[in-house]
Formats: structure tokens, C-alpha cells, sequence
């Protein structure tokens, strides 16, 4: 008797007393919680059908046989799967949700974060027929205090600067578009918009190569999922979980909140910088690491005048003049610059 019956009335696959015995596939049902295992299933299914519909697998399988071991083959097999996938117009974006959130989950669990990435792209907003808005990050267990994440891999979608925009053209998604309906139509407290490096329009790109802070929208966050590299989404979510949980009935000054997120954004971008320098320059490693500790120890004084910030809806004349000399820091790294320089 056949396991697989297609109810051609109602147009869907009706499969019978299923068994499947395979390690890789059940180890990994094994490592994902119960009440996520059939939409899992349900998302290996389909994307396994697509890449079956391009004949790709059995091509690959008679060309290596005689090359490589059936480990090795294997390997290979589901890289060139993931690539395949990745940059099919029809499930990228599928992908890369699925991705987006099990890498953010992971990281609220290795840092001890109460917050949970859910999936709901599939389901409608606060707005009609209206599906932006690809996850939700629920902050400290409660639901009503979210963070909307859009993930864009797209070449086509262009920044959107307000100041440019035309309102008389033909309706274009862009960066600014997408970050606005994302936390209307999840009502989210902060939005952050993640793109592709090897997906991305060069005005997006150009503006922000790593994190950016868009005035009043949103964050702006590049990854790189090939090489699994989703560092800067964890930057610009620390940042906005800062905003979402300490905004509260807050009158924010918009121009000092945007010098203040600018300004980490900055630090953050020349610390990225400073590790591209360590593993091109050795020779150079005291004067780097001076830069690198220079630079996180800006970080926490940036981040202390956030939090201060938000928290009190205001900062004195004399903490603004504090954040802008900045003395305590540079007294701090006068001392740490000694120790560097007695380093052996």
C-alpha cells in the first residue's frame, strides 16, 4: 500500500503510518523543542521538493562517486544545497528568517537573555493583508514589549531616504518603508532591518556597511549567513533591546538620542575595522590593541549615557558636557595604554 496519497479534490498529500529511519534527520528533530517539530517538517519537505524540481542532487551525486568518500560527498552535497537554496528568488527569504532567528535564539541563550525570536511572517499584522514584519523578538517573556525584524535579502530594495522620495511614483519597498511597516504592523516598540552582504543594494550598503542607525526609524544590521557571520545583528539588537525596554513614556530629544546612537554605531564600526587590521598586521598588534581598547572602552561610556538617557528622559547641561569631553574615559585608558606598552 502506498504511504504517500494525493487528495486531488482538496489539492494537498495525505501520507499514512510514516516512518523514517535516518540518524541525520533524526538528530536533528531531536535537538528542537516538541510544539516546533511539525512546522519544522513541513519546511524540510518543501524546500527538499524545490530543490529536487532542479535535478541538481542526483547531477551532483553521478559526477563524485568515483571522487570523493561518502562523507566527504555528502558534505559537499548539503553546501552546494544550502548555496542553491540560499540564492533561489523563490526561498531565500524563506531561508533566511528561519536563520535570522535561530541564530538570535541561540544568542539569548549562550548571554542569558530572557527573549525568544518568534517566526510569524506567515501570519498578518495590525495592518490589512499586511505580512511585514518576518519576526518578533518578545523581550523579557512579555509579549506586549517587542522588536519587529524584517530580513531583506534583496538587491532590489533601495534605501529610501525620505528626502529623496517621490511620493508620486509607483510604490517601491525600500529600507525605510519596510522598517516603518515592520513596527506599525507588529507593533513593536524598535525595528531592525537585516540584509545580506552578498545580497545588497550598493546605496544600502554604502550608507551602512555593518550597523547603522536610521534617525527615528530603526536599525539597520549586514550580515554575512555563508560564512555565518550575524555579529552585527547581535550589535544592533543589544542596541535596540536598550531603546525597547528603557523608552518607556519617555519624551525622547531625537537629535541627542541620534549623536548618542551615532556615536556607539561609530565605535562599533572602527572596532570592526581594528579586528580586520589584527589579522592582516601582526607586527602592529600593540598600537591595535591599544585602538581596540580605546575604542570598547567608548563603547561602555556611550552606552552608560544611553541607558542614563532613556531611562530618565534627560541628561543635566553638566552630563552633556561630561559625555562631551569625555574625561573619565580617557583617564581610565591613560592607565591601560601603560600597561600595553610594558607588554613583552
Amino acid at each position: 500500500m502506498a504511504v504517500i496519497n494525493l487528495n486531488q479534490k482538496l489539492g494537498r498529500i495525505e501520507i499514512k503510518d510514516f516512518e523514517l529511519s535516518n540518524n541525520v534527520v533524526f538528530n536533528f528533530f531531536n535537538n528542537i523543542p516538541v510544539d516546533e517539530r511539525d512546522e519544522k517538517l513541513i519546511r524540510a519537505i518543501y524546500i527538499g521538493v524545490l530543490a529536487l524540481m532542479e535535478d541538481r542532487i542526483s547531477a551532483f551525486l553521478a559526477k563524485t562517486t568515483n571522487e570523493l568518500g561518502t562523507e566527504l560527498e555528502s558534505l559537499k552535497m548539503i553546501f552546494e544545497m544550502k548555496k542553491e537554496l540560499f540564492y533561489k528568488t523563490t526561498v531565500k527569504g524563506f531561508v533566511a528568517e528561519d536563520q535570522v532567528a535561530e541564530f538570535l535564539n541561540n544568542y539569548f541563550t549562550s548571554r542569558r537573555i530572557n527573549d525568544k525570536a518568534v517566526l510569524i511572517g506567515n501570519a498578518t499584522g495590525v495592518l490589512p493583508k499586511n505580512k511585514t514584519g518576518d519576526i518578533i523578538c518578545e523581550l523579557n517573556g512579555d509579549p506586549s514589549l517587542r522588536i519587529a525584524i524584517e530580513c531583506k535579502f534583496d538587491k532590489s530594495i533601495r534605501l529610501g531616504d525620505i528626502e529623496s522620495k517621490d511620493i508620486f511614483t509607483k510604490k517601491m519597498d525600500t529600507a525605510w518603508s519596510q522598517l516603518l511597516e515592520a513596527q506599525v504592523n507588529r507593533d513593536s516598540k524598535v525595528g531592525i532591518i537585516v540584509f545580506d552582504i552578498s545580497l545588497i543594494d550598493n546605496s544600502i550598503l554604502k550608507a551602512y556597511e555593518n550597523v547603522g542607525y536610521i534617525k527615528g526609524i530603526g536599525f539597520v544590521a549586514v550580515i554575512n549567513s555563508q560564512s555565518g557571520d550575524y555579529s552585527n545583528l547581535a550589535i544592533a539588537y543589544m542596541l535596540a533591546r536598550d531603546i525597547a525596554l528603557n523608552a518607556k513614556g519617555v519624551e525622547l530629544d531625537t537629535k541627542f538620542l541620534s549623536m548618542i546612537i551615532n556615536r556607539i554605531i561609530k565605535d562599533i564600526n572602527d572596532i570592526l575595522n581594528v579586528k580586520r587590521l589584527v589579522e592582516a598586521n601582526i607586527a602592529n598588534n600593540k598600537e591595535i590593541l591599544k585602538q581596540l581598547e580605546r575604542s570598547m572602552m567608548l563603547m561602555e561610556f556611550n552606552q552608560a549615557y544611553l541607558t542614563k538617557f532613556l531611562k530618565d528622559g534627560k541628561l543635566s547641561k553638566k552630563d552633556m558636557l561630561d559625555f562631551y569631553l569625555g574625561e573619565d574615559v580617557r583617564d581610565k585608558y591613560r592607565a591601560l595604554e601603560k600597561e600595553i606598552d610594558n607588554i613583552q
